[in-house]
């Protein structure tokens, strides 16, 4: 590519014009020199260099009609911006000071590189070390020179708020290459769009939205024209220096750091010691009073700490924390809450917050009523650990062993009832049809429940509902639906509240219920009573208590359970209940178990400061293994075992609504309790229990109440065991 111009005039012509003038006045000659050796006269004669000036390189690119040849095309020269130039800090250099390639006016334009070095040679030094200049140097053309950070014939001084290296400008200046897809792309940049995410750091918001100088942009990190990769030794950002930059403006938390325990083992040299980095990240550092922050900073802490991270997740701290919002995050104990940040130390250091003099007060930050009790508390327990938690460990175990037995007993027994139905089913399916249609329309019916009993029935199915819908997303809080149900609710507060009033009505139907039981002995104290004498007669207490209308296990009850399985297996006929079966009986007692193991340990941890004023704080752990464990059981029970028995049995099927109704025909008596109606008719109570409600005229409505909870029941047991076999396959 070669400049076309207008020939000059030569020296020659200039020299001749000068030698020739007629002197001035009062001007003498010069006198004739001596005559020189003749190498001296050759180099006199010999033509002279012309210097190149600024001027003549204007000529040709300030003239907009100056063309160059470009892949055999003529194009149009860029334009020179003689008034940036000007106010540059090269402004007054000439052009071939930095271009010094350039020999003659017309030339080509392929000419060697500005050579920076010619001038900052220290600089130069430096970027030659550097990643950049590796780069280059290795053929990565794409890597930053000078000019891509400096700028070219516009060069600013650094301090220069329109300089690209100025302060507040430098973030867009480095993003021209690091927040491009394709440098990220084609060199595999290790931290990519790192710009962009400074932006949105507390770092780049105090810089560019508040204007604080004194924040730190690119350089103050990285450094300037030495910049190295992390894992360069010398590089500002290698791990065992990266403690030391950021102490540079966060000197008294520097302090405090390699005071810390983290702080030693950097100090020792070990890899593994945590620095800033690993905790506030590099380039999306955030104020640690976030919310955001709080709820990755232990997923941070357990990149060293997993096994504490996994039992933290066992508590309600850790569930609350992986399932709740960024702001009430602020409101649940994170790692740091307890351990500390830059001041972390081992417990048995008296400076420690988790000392034996400093934990109370640790404590009592969120818990006020706090005391030495409570702080027995233990965070992350491994109850599988039997040697460090034996107490833990007991109880684990024996839920454990709990739930297995209970769903062994019981899922072998539901299993083969099924079997049974269907064996009967596909053997005469028109007689067990005809028979399921008598009994669910017989023309005589008979109340089963009181309508004090389907209220309490109802308190208890709407409490457990929502006891199993707000308890069951914390047990499984690593699954999607369990953030799902949660977000829906509405976060984690309102799930812990919804949580409460669902233990309070359970309460409160266990109490109406325990009062019912009362009122029923005070009603009938007349029948247990000798008349003569005001005693008590033992044989009416034992018929009240142990009779076949009460709920107590018998003995009658063991023979139904033997004869039950013989009919399972074809072994023989199908027992005849009385009012109240073995199976009935189980759960109503579970239920007494259950508010008992559920609800005490349901309280200890709603109230933990209370019950630590007279138990030591690791109850509070046991109270989360039987709360956790017991409330799977009683979920599992009731959506598998409970549901089959009242509504999955192929003459049920899709639903039983005697609990709603109160109301059993005569057919279905005879056909599954007929030891009830036949004790009614001899002790001549049928008529007492003949129905005269008015149940047809709102039955559609008790019925859709009812498919609505079993129906919400059955989704629950599928996310739980879909829940349970995700953790089991990972």
């Amino acid at each position: 590519m070669t400049h076309s111009k207008k020939d000059r005039p030569t020296s020659v012509l200039l020299l001749a014009v000068a030698l020739f003038a007629p002197l001035a006045p009062g001007q003498q000659a010069t006198p004739e020199p001596v005559a020189a050796p003749a190498a001296e006269m050759a180099a006199k004669d010999a033509p002279k260099e012309e210097a190149i000036t600024n001027a003549d390189c204007l000529e040709c690119h300030l003239d907009p009609t100056t063309s160059r040849t470009v892949d055999d095309k003529s194009v149009p020269m860029p334009i020179f911006q003689t008034n940036l130039f000007e106010r540059s800090v090269h402004g007054t250099l000439n052009c071939v000071d930095c271009h010094a390639g350039i020999k003659e006016l017309v030339h080509e334009s392929k000419l060697p590189p500005v050579n920076c070095a010619d001038c900052h040679e220290e600089e130069s030094k430096q970027y030659a070390t550097s990643i950049h200049g590796a780069s280059h140097s290795l053929g990565a053309s794409g890597a930053a020179s000078c000019a891509d950070c400096h700028g070219t014939h516009e060069m600013l001084p650094v301090k220069d708020p329109a300089s690209p290296v100025y302060k507040l400008n430098l973030p867009k200046t480095c993003a021209s290459c690091h927040d491009n897809p394709n440098i990220n792309e084609e060199y595999a940049i290790r931290h990519p769009e790192a710009a962009s995410h400074y932006l949105d750091s507390i770092h780049g918001k105090a810089l560019l939205q508040l204007g604080l100088i004194v924040a730190p942009s690119c350089n103050d990190c990285h450094g300037v024209h030495d910049i190295k990769r992390s894992v360069d030794r010398s590089s500002p950002i290698h791990h065992s220096n990266i403690a030391k930059t950021c102490g540079t403006c966060h000197v008294k938390v520097e302090g405090i750091y390699n005071q810390s325990v983290h702080g030693q083992l950097l100090l020792k040299g070990d890899p593994n010691g945590p620095v800033c980095t690993d905790c506030h990240s590099a380039h999306d550092i955030e104020p640690p009073v976030n919310g955001h922050f709080k709820m990755a900073s232990d997923k941070k802490c357990g990149k060293c700490h997993q096994d504490s991270l996994t039992h933290y997740r066992d508590t309600y701290h850790g569930k609350a924390m992986a399932l709740g919002r960024p702001n009430e995050a602020l409101e649940v104990a994170a790692c740091f809450d307890c351990h500390g940040h830059h001041d972390v130390l081992p417990p048995h250091d008296p400076n420690s917050r988790l000392s034996s003099t400093n934990i109370v007060a640790t404590c009592q930050r969120c818990h006020p009523g706090a005391t030495a009790s409570f702080a027995q508390y233990i965070p992350h327990a491994n109850p599988l650990d039997a040697k460090q938690y034996p107490q833990l460990h007991i109880v684990f175990v024996a839920m454990t062993g709990l739930l297995i037995g209970v769903f062994t007993f019981f899922g072998g027994h539901t299993l083969l009832w099924l079997l049974r139905s269907a064996w009967l089913f596909l053997h005469d399916s028109k007689q067990f049809r005809e028979a399921k249609v008598e009994t669910q329309k017989g023309d005589e019916w008979f109340t089963r429940f009181a309508p004090f009993d389907r209220f309490l029935h109802f308190l208890v199915v709407t409490s457990f509902l929502l006891l199993v819908l707000t308890g069951m997303p914390l047990k499984f809080f690593y699954t999607d639906w369990a953030k799902a149900i949660f977000a829906i609710l509405g976060g984690v507060d309102v799930a812990r509240a919804l949580h409460h009033f669902g233990a309070v009505v359970t309460f409160l139907y266990f109490g109406l219920h325990l009062l019912a039981l009362g009122a029923n002995f005070w009603k009938n104290r007349g029948y247990l009573r000798d008349p003569e004498t005001g005693r008590f007669r033992a044989g009416r207490i034992w018929k009240a208590a142990f009779g076949a209308d009460s709920m107590v296990p018998t003995m009658q009850d063991w023979e139904d359970f033997k004869a039950h399985n013989k009919w399972f297996f074809g072994k023989g006929p199908k027992p005849e209940f009385d009012r109240w079966t073995y199976w009935e009986k189980f759960d109503y007692f579970a239920v007494f178990w259950g508010v008992f193991a559920i609800g005490l340990s349901g309280l200890i941890m709603w109230f933990p400061e209370f019950f630590s004023l007279f138990m030591p704080g690791w109850i509070i752990n046991i109270a989360l293994i039987v709360h956790s464990d017991e409330a799977l059981l009683a979920a599992g029970f009731i959506f598998t075992i409970h549901f089959f028995n009242t509504h999955f049995r192929l003459e049920k099927f899709p639903m039983d609504t005697v609990i709603f109704s109160g109301r059993i025909s005569k057919a279905e008596m005879l056909h599954e309790r007929k030891r009830w109606y036949d004790r009614l008719v001899a002790e001549g109570r049928l008529d007492d229990f003949r129905v005269k409600d008015e149940w047809l005229r709102w039955q559609t409505i008790a019925r859709s109440f009812g498919y609505i909870f079993f129906g919400l029941g059955v989704v629950l047991l599928i996310l739980i065991i879909y829940a349970m076999t995700t953790r089991l396959v990972h």
